[in-house]
């Protein structure tokens, strides 16, 4: 297998390393403490959304070393140069690039993007088989690789794939999770502070739930500035329409589709998404994510084991906690309904 290194300081002649010359170290200075250990974070496939990823995570300062990898070495060497062009620009990290899972071992978190495209005319359940497949070569390695790794499968269709990835992987449940709708749940907040012009930031909003058209909005606990907003509008008699809160959960699902649409992929939103989730994780900031972990034994998921999104605290070791929102009764069947969905998929693939 190819590896390409990342930049060398050998530039001395016959390759003399000339940093120690360059530097001179103040008096009585000692090493770095042997505890000292540096932040490194992997990112399986380099594609739109895999670049948008890594380019994120390095404005942010999330990590000391990034690692790449894809089947694509021409591909994979021009987007490491092109990242480490812009050195002067950015944080101090190293980036290092390989067609080899090797350069990813003794990652704190591993970001999995790779997937197989759909094929004209293909069905899910084949493209399905097809990233079990690719996720069979590529996941046993990696966990091999980092066996104290958080796992964030982000490749579509996320939930299943995630599920996928927990079994080939080995590790615990606590530390595979699937990007899931963490980025629904910002489209979902935007629209809300958009229809009622105030900052997303002040709005407490969660799509729960599949990744995909099977996603639960739960109106019953949106607020905005702590303020409850149904309730808010039924004590003050303002009336609303349903059908409006259904276009808004319309446009969340659809937002992707209308990217994808006009430009061809999605990869800014998602990369924010992700970097979100790697902060969090890393820096062991014990936030509440709408992620997809494993559900079974939540808010009434007792069916098999299933990966669909739900408020979860997360931190340094993966998953914390689930948290326990109250939901209507609604809420609760669109819940069971979607956690279904997921699990007549799974069964048909044979894991």
């Amino acid at each position: 297998m190819q590896k390409i290194s990342a930049s060398s300081l050998a530039l001395g002649p016959d390759g003399l390393n000339i940093a120690q010359s360059f530097f001179k170290p103040i008096h009585g200075a000692l090493p770095p403490p042997p505890t000292t250990r540096n932040t490194k974070i992997s990112v399986i496939g380099v594609g739109n959304v895999g670049m948008a990823i890594a380019q994120t995570i390095l404005t942010q300062d999330l990590a000391d070393e990034i690692a790449l990898v894809d089947v694509n070495p021409d591909k994979l060497r021009g987007e490491m140069l092109d990242l480490q062009h812009a050195a002067a620009f950015l944080p101090r990290t190293t980036i290092s690039a390989s067609v080899d899972h090797s350069c990813t071992v003794g990652s704190d978190l591993v970001i999995v993007t790779a997937g197989a495209r759909q094929l004209p005319g293909e069905s899910r359940l084949n493209l399905l088989q097809r990233n079990v497949s690719l996720f069979s070569k590529i996941i046993p390695p990696l966990s091999a690789g980092s066996p104290e790794t958080v796992m964030m499968i982000v490749s579509n269709p996320v939930d299943i794939l995630t599920y996928v990835a927990w079994k080939l992987s080995g590790l615990p449940a606590n530390r595979v999770i699937g990007s899931g709708t963490n980025l629904d749940s910002s489209r979902f907040r935007f629209l809300i502070a958009d229809h009622l012009d105030v900052n997303a930031h002040d709005v407490q909003a969660y799509i729960m739930g599949e990744h995909g058209d099977s996603s639960v909005a739960l109106w019953s606990s949106i607020s905005v500035g702590g303020v409850p907003i149904l309730s808010f509008l039924d004590r003050q008699q303002i009336a609303y329409e349903k059908q409006t809160l259904e276009n808004i959960h319309k446009e969340v699902v659809q937002g992707a589709y209308e990217v994808i649409g006009l430009k061809g992929y999605t990869s800014w939103a998602i990369g924010y998404s992700v970097s979100n989730l790697a902060r969090t994780i890393l820096r062991d900031q014990r936030k509440v994510h709408p992620v997809s972990v494993l559900a079974k034994g939540f808010y009434g998921i007792n069916g098999g084991e299933v990966f669909l999104s739900l408020p979860t605290q997360l931190g340094r070791s993966g998953v914390m906690g689930v948290t326990s929102l109250h939901l209507t009764e609604d809420e609760s069947q669109q819940l069971q309904k979607s956690a279904m969905t997921i699990l007549e998929v799974q069964s048909e693939l044979g894991i």
